[in-house]
């Protein structure tokens, strides 16, 4: 959306600051022997909490409050009961939601417990490449230059990216133009970022896909060539110098 006024600011600021607290109590409640269901739950209590209301759930109404994709699991894994958590898990929790009209997005991938499987470099790649390619992001700068980036960076560390997830733009509804900010560069794709509207910017690294494909659930999905994925995600607002990063809470480069 476009910031015009104050009010709206302090509006995106506020369900910012819910989602990415959200998405930190999240993390550190997150351990091996609790169900994915169960952290759900408690993402979802802390929500309520705020009067914020889950925005996957208002939007596509999802079979959970976050979306919570283990191992294997790209994106929009579901919440579940006999999914299990286990040390050295790698696990992204997404977390998006609406509070008085405004909507933010953000998410991170993190290990339970000790990186007994070695996804740490995996993790750490997809926030260093996050924080640079939000670094380089301001008012007039061509959307398909920073997926440039992103795909040149995840490749720097032996890497890959997910071609058919992306960024977008978020504000008024969970998504809103520009609809499709990828990790990698289609030159015919002349767009520029606009100072002062909000969008999500995220990293989807991977060790051996290209694509996201859907598991018969019709929500979880995976990649095309199996491996890993990590994922990490900020709402920022644009400017003509660094942007304002408001999702800060989450803490995902902490």
């Amino acid at each position: 959306m476009s910031i015009t006024t104050e009010s709206e600011l302090i509006g995106m600021k506020k369900i910012s600051e819910v989602v990415g607290i959200t998405l930190k109590l999240m993390r550190e409640y997150a351990k091996a022997g609790i169900s994915t269901k169960e952290l759900d739950e408690y993402g979802g209590s802390i929500l309520k909490s705020y009067g914020a209301k889950s925005a996957p759930y208002e939007t596509y109404k999802f079979p959970g409050y976050s979306c919570i994709s283990v191992n294997k699991e790209a994106a929009h894994g579901i919440p579940s009961e006999k999914k299990i958590l286990k040390e050295g898990d790698l696990i992204n929790i997404d977390v998006s939601a609406e509070l008085n009209g405004f909507w933010s997005d953000n998410g991170g991938s993190f290990i339970i417990g000790k990186d007994i499987h070695h996804h740490q470099p995996l993790v750490d790649a997809s926030k260093q490449i996050l924080q640079k390619a939000i670094q380089n992001i301001k008012g007039g700068v061509k959307i398909a230059e920073i997926g440039y980036l992103i795909e040149t960076e995840a490749r720097k560390s032996g890497y890959k990216v997910i071609k058919n997830l992306a960024g977008h733009g978020v504000g008024r509804s969970l998504h809103e133009k520009p609809e499709n900010i990828l990790n990698y560069r289609v030159k015919s794709n002349q767009e520029r970022f606009k100072k002062n509207t909000t969008v999500a910017i995220e990293t989807f690294i991977s060790t051996h896909s290209t694509i996201a494909v859907g598991l018969n659930d019709g929500w979880t999905l995976v990649g095309n060539k199996g491996g890993y994925v990590t994922q990490h995600e900020h709402t920022i607002l644009i400017t003509d110098d660094a942007p304002v990063i408001l999702t800060t809470a989450n803490e995902i480069w902490n």
